[in-house]
């Protein structure tokens, strides 16, 4: 979806710059210089406007939380959204990503989160969905032993593949539902715009796994 025009989008970006991290390769190795702390930290691809991170990081003070989005547009609200709630556990980076292992190293998040991905539906671009098997791959390499993959999403074609491909990689599902909002998993789950329009308010089934980078 084309996102609307917002009227002075650069001075608004500089104003919430101190949220933001202009070269995440220079911090590979060292993420928790960007937050002055040890605590664990976990990354969002996709962010969106920040619903869930800004939930998680004020839910979950003891973490820090790392949002990657490449439309500057739609990362303004979820600056926003920190700068409101004074989330000191909180930066972003506004660009896309293609290899994480580019500007994470190894073993050095908590976990990662995948919400509502473009499911890239022709065949042709299956390599550009954000769970092919050798993206999953690169999540493993760069998330501790204990970590964790989390992944949402209302598409069930994408999710059908999703599945196929963890199969492919030899990871572990350790959580898994057809219908997050009705099981067992949802007290604990934090909701992103997209899902509470389309989940909560009419009624979409939300797929969710949750991969272990051990092998099966």
């Amino acid at each position: 979806m084309r996102q609307r025009k917002i009227k002075n989008l650069d001075e608004k970006l500089a104003a919430l710059s101190a949220y933001i991290i202009d070269d995440p390769a220079s911090l590979k190795g060292r993420w928790s210089e960007a937050f002055g702390n040890d605590k664990p930290i976990y990354l969002e691809i996709g962010c969106g406007k920040g619903r869930f991170i800004t939930g998680c990081a004020t839910s979950d003070p003891d973490s820090n939380y790392i949002g990657i989005e490449g439309q500057d547009s739609v990362v303004l609200r979820a600056l926003e959204k920190t700068e409101a709630g004074k989330l000191g556990n909180t930066r972003f980076v506004v660009q896309y990503v293609n290899d994480v292992r580019e500007w994470f190293a190894e073993g050095e998040l908590a976990g990662v989160f995948l919400n509502f991905s473009d499911p890239w539906p022709k065949d042709r671009h299956a390599k550009r969905r954000l769970t092919y098997y050798e993206r999953l791959q690169s999540y493993c390499d760069i998330i501790s032993a204990d970590g964790s993959i989390r992944f949402k999403t209302d598409n069930e074609g994408l999710f059908e593949f999703t599945l196929e491909q963890i199969e492919e990689a030899g990871l572990t599902i350790a959580e898994m539902t057809r219908d997050l909002h009705k099981s067992e998993f949802a007290d604990a789950n934090i909701q992103t715009e997209y899902e509470y329009k389309f989940a909560t308010c009419l009624g979409k089934n939300i797929n969710y796994v949750k991969i272990l980078p051990c092998k099966s």
